[in-house]
C-alpha cells in the first residue's frame, strides 16, 4: 500500500517507520524536509516531501501534526488531492497552555478535532486512531497485560475497516465507536493517558476494553 503521512515529529516517523516494517511504502509530508532527512536514510522505502506529495502519493493518508495545524496542513496538502482518501486522524485538540497537575487543556469545547475537519474537508474520510497512546507504543506495542485497545470512529464503514486492518497489522485490538461524534469521548483519553506521564513520568501504559 502507499501511504501519505503528513508530519514530521514522533508520530509521523512512529508510524511511518511501522508501515514500511510490513513492506508499505510511505512519502512524509513536511514544510522543512530537513527534519527528516537522517530519518529517511535510516528507512528504506520512505520518500520525503511536501504535504501535498504526501497527498498525491498516498492510497491511505495519515494526519499527524499538532492538532492547531491539523487544518492549515490539509489545505497545503490541496483538497482536490484528499478527495475519497481514507484519513488516520491521530490529532488532538491540544492548547498551547501548560498541563495543570498533569491535566492538558484542549482548545475545543461540545464537539472534537476530527468533527471540525471532517466538515471542512467533507470529500476525505476520516477514521479517527493512535490518538490516545503515545508513539512509542503505537506499532506493536509489548505491554504485560497483552494487546491494548485502539478506540477508533469515523462516519465511513469501508474506511474504518481500511484503518481496522492496518491496526490489526500493528498488533492493536480494534473498538469501533462508531460515527465521528464519538471522537468527542476518543480525544480526551490522550489527557487521561498523559497525566502519569507528566505526574510520575510514567508513559507505558495503554487503555484496553474489557468485557
Amino acid at each position: 500500500m502507499k501511504v501519505g503521512i503528513f508530519g514530521s515529529g514522533d508520530v509521523g516517523q512512529a508510524l511511518a517507520a511501522g508501515f514500511v516494517q510490513h513492506g508499505h511504502s510511505v512519502t512524509m509530508g513536511t514544510r522543512d524536509p530537513s527534519k527528516l532527512a537522517a530519518f529517511a536514510a535510516q528507512h528504506k522505502g520512505v520518500r520525503v516531501g511536501s504535504f501535498a506529495d504526501a497527498a498525491r502519493f498516498g492510497e491511505l493518508l495519515v494526519l499527524a501534526v499538532k492538532g492547531a495545524a491539523a487544518a492549515d496542513v490539509l489545505r497545503d496538502a490541496d483538497e482536490d488531492q484528499i478527495e475519497g482518501k481514507v484519513i488516520i486522524d491521530a490529532t488532538n485538540p491540544i492548547s498551547d497552555t501548560a498541563p495543570k497537575n498533569g491535566v492538558l487543556d484542549y482548545f475545543t469545547h461540545e464537539e472534537s478535532l476530527m468533527e471540525r475537519l471532517q466538515r471542512e474537508f467533507s470529500g476525505a474520510r476520516f477514521v479517527k486512531a493512535f490518538s490516545c497512546v503515545g508513539s512509542a507504543l503505537m506499532v506493536h506495542p509489548k505491554l504485560p497485560g497483552g494487546p491494548p485497545s485502539m478506540f477508533i470512529c469515523g462516519n465511513d464503514a469501508d474506511a474504518k475497516k481500511a484503518v481496522a486492518g492496518v491496526l490489526d497489522q500493528f498488533g492493536w485490538d480494534v473498538e469501533d465507536m462508531g460515527a465521528a461524534e464519538a471522537a468527542r469521548a476518543i480525544e480526551p483519553l490522550a489527557v487521561l493517558w498523559c497525566i502519569p506521564g507528566f505526574l510520575r513520568n510514567d508513559w507505558s501504559h495503554a487503555f484496553k476494553m474489557l468485557r
